[in-house]
């Protein structure tokens, strides 16, 4: 049973940094697409930060490229995305997800947590 809990969300000032944290038990810890996912108030879900399965490298949304770093740490099965600089339009429900293949839509990824509110201001 895989289950993905998000940690670390919270209230920041405009221009200050966060680290979520994503404590994925059950998930193998290689062989897996993470990434995690963004819904501001409003809007549909985006994906902001993806790596690929196999150590095939990372990819970012443009709004956060230069500012957000996605990371996993495999002996804690725990994937990380550091957000600098924050801007007020970064506020939303951030989300982690976890699948066999990686994929553009929310919906595909066969493994989803509930989610962490940032705020920014």
């Amino acid at each position: 049973h895989v289950q993905l809990v998000e940690s670390g969300g919270g209230s920041v000032e405009a221009g200050g940094s966060l680290r979520l944290s994503c404590a994925a038990s059950g998930l193998p810890a290689s062989g897996n697409c993470v990434a995690w996912f963004r819904q501001a108030p409003g809007k549909e879900r985006e994906r902001v930060a993806i790596i690929y399965a196999g150590g095939a490298g990372t990819n970012y949304a443009d709004s956060v490229k230069g500012r957000f770093t996605i990371s996993r740490d495999n002996a804690k099965n725990t994937l990380y995305l550091q957000m600098d600089s924050l801007k007020p339009e970064d506020t939303g429900m951030y989300y982690c997800v976890a699948s066999g293949a990686c994929y553009d839509r929310f919906s595909n990824y066969n493994y989803r947590g509930q989610g962490t509110q940032v705020t920014v201001s």
